[in-house]
């Protein structure tokens, strides 16, 4: 297979809804597509941390608590406001209330290649309520999409916090992807060396 040399482009973005088990471990449900994908941005969490020694930085290290991003899409489907947001259709429309029970889930998606688009799983997400803006029609029609703001956190019960396919990941793998969240086996691969 031919490696990627530049990514570019955002597509078949998709969500599981996660249920966490009594035993610790995680469960999800048949991943969901979500159509209008316009861009994504994620940005990592966690502070360094520098321990001082003779008259330097004499030990470094940066903890790793995740991602926070921002997801915009056309328009937030009403699959998912019933299944992640917590609201309730009601008399035909939507009705948030104080009280409802968001959801986590996966957050997946794939990035295109020159050679292969790269796909992405985030185990453990926290979406938060959109915002909500609109603005009056001038001389042009300016569509913006909605913004979606999450959490990517580890998993408490390994640590995993993304898994993404590679130059060897194995076609039935790539070619399931969107079927069920990949869960990550440690596996040796050959790279060929």
């Amino acid at each position: 297979m031919t490696k990627n040399r530049v990514l570019y482009g955002l597509t078949n973005v998709h969500y599981a809804v996660l249920e966490r088990l009594a035993d610790g471990t995680y469960k999800y449900g048949t991943p969901v597509r979500v159509e209008g994908a316009v861009s994504l941005q994620l940005d990592p969490t966690g502070d360094p941390m520098n321990f001082y020694a003779d008259n330097g930085i004499f030990f470094s290290r940066n903890s790793n608590t995740g991602y926070e991003g921002t997801l915009t899409i056309a328009m937030i489907t009403d699959q998912f406001r019933t299944d992640v947001l917590g609201e309730k259709m009601v008399n035909g429309g939507f009705l948030e209330s104080s009280d409802a029970k968001q959801k986590d889930i996966a957050l997946m998606f794939e990035i295109d290649g020159d050679a292969q688009a790269t796909r992405f799983v985030y185990y453990d997400v926290t979406v938060a309520r959109p915002s909500q803006t609109a603005n009056t029609v001038a001389e042009s029609i300016e569509i913006e999409g909605q913004e979606l703001s999450f959490t990517a956190k580890p998993r408490t019960s390994d640590k995993a916090i993304r898994w993404n396919t590679g130059d060897t990941t194995d076609p039935a793998i790539y070619d399931a992807f969107y079927d069920a969240v990949v869960e990550p086996v440690t596996k040796e691969v050959s790279t060929g060396e």
